[in-house]
């Protein structure tokens, strides 16, 4: 039997958009982990390091933000499912080498369908609020590679970026 060719799952067989029925799928623990950075001038970064900057903790300030959007992706992205979710985590590396800030999250559910999107979305509110808290500063900072490390659950199982 031939593999079916793929299908954008986001249309119907009339072309129209419409959100994707996930009433019939399994309940399974979801988990998605996506990263990006934003790099910025070396004194942007000493700000951020020290915690010198006058608007306050910047990583931490960006952390609730990405825990935030995480929560409201649906009410972003038009044909995403509102979901529980059980779990977000955002975690920051600093580089003062390259000089910048690497951002990860991790974010769980135990329902129908993915949160990849949630992960993406936390992902990258984290990065532009450290841009919106340090652009008086540092206009030339960049977000680059936000990408879907892994995910897991559901019936397409474990998918991994290093595989």
């Amino acid at each position: 039997m031939a593999d079916k060719p793929p299908v954008l799952t986001h249309f119907n067989e009339a072309g129209a958009a419409h959100m994707v029925d996930v009433g019939a799928k399994n309940a399974t623990e979801r988990v998605a982990i996506a990263e990006g950075y934003i790099g910025m001038a070396p004194e942007t970064m000493r700000l951020i390091v020290d915690g010198g900057h006058k608007k306050g903790d910047v990583l931490g300030i960006a952390r609730i933000a990405g825990i935030m959007a995480s929560k409201r992706t649906a009410d972003l992205i038009p044909l995403c499912h509102p979901l529980a979710l059980t779990h977000v985590g955002i975690d920051f590396d600093t580089d003062g080498v390259a000089s910048r800030v690497h951002c990860r999250a991790t974010v769980k559910t135990v329902g129908p369908t993915g949160v990849e999107i949630e992960a993406l979305t936390a992902v990258q509110i984290a990065l532009l609020t450290i841009y919106d808290m340090c652009k008086a500063v540092d206009r030339g900072m960049a977000i680059e590679n936000v990408q879907l490390v892994e995910k897991s659950g559901g019936r397409s199982g474990r998918w991994s970026r290093a595989d």
